[in-house]
């Protein structure tokens, strides 16, 4: 399928979060954000490519029974140290904890992705995974950046992208964008599938 026809067909974003509606908004995709306020396992101990098969699959397939020929794409991030999967936090004082178990590290994020063409019955999934290098993070920095960036909506307590959280990382192997939350990539080859 050629570019133009990827671009002018019509999706729906299974999310409201900001950073992947930014993603989706970046590559021009014509697009519309709806929630599928479904509950994602927040395990801490679980396969990680199972988890986020799971929250992705859930999510799109929530919103597909809603649309009859859109195309609905689901994600689903997590952060993995030493298999322990570190979710959003539930509080400040749990960021603080992911933060200095991640310092001086290398986690793995992982994002599930599940698109559905409700037009065609169609489904394709895919996972994607990034190595993130930390730095030796002292308190002070942490107890900044928990204080001032409140991270509760981030899985790992932290952003690759537009904050402080940024100077965390000496280096990453694999997708920033999966870092942020939906890989672009992945994503646009699973698009070109449809």
């Amino acid at each position: 399928m050629n570019i133009e026809k990827i671009l002018k067909r019509k999706y729906i974003l299974a999310s409201k979060s900001a950073r992947r509606i930014k993603l989706l908004e970046q590559i021009g995709l014509n697009f519309k954000s709806v929630d599928s306020n479904f509950d994602e396992l927040e395990l801490s101990y679980h396969n990680p490519v199972k988890l986020v098969l799971h929250n992705s699959e859930n999510k799109a397939g929530i919103v597909a029974k809603k649309f009859s020929n859109e195309i609905v794409i689901g994600a689903d991030t997590i952060v993995v140290l030493k298999k322990k999967i570190l979710n959003k936090p539930a509080n400040l004082k749990e960021a603080a904890l992911y933060l200095r178990e991640l310092s001086g590290n290398v986690h793995t994020v992982y994002t599930g992705i599940c698109v559905i063409d409700t037009g065609q019955n169609k489904k394709i999934t895919g996972v994607e995974k990034t190595q993130v290098h930390f730095r030796e993070i002292p308190k002070n920095e942490i107890n900044y950046y928990v204080k001032t960036y409140k991270p509760l909506d981030k899985a790992g307590a932290y952003g690759i992208q537009d904050d402080f959280g940024c100077l965390f990382i000496d280096k990453i192997a694999g997708d920033y964008y999966n870092v942020v939350g939906l890989p672009l990539v992945n994503l646009y080859n699973i698009l070109k599938r449809l």
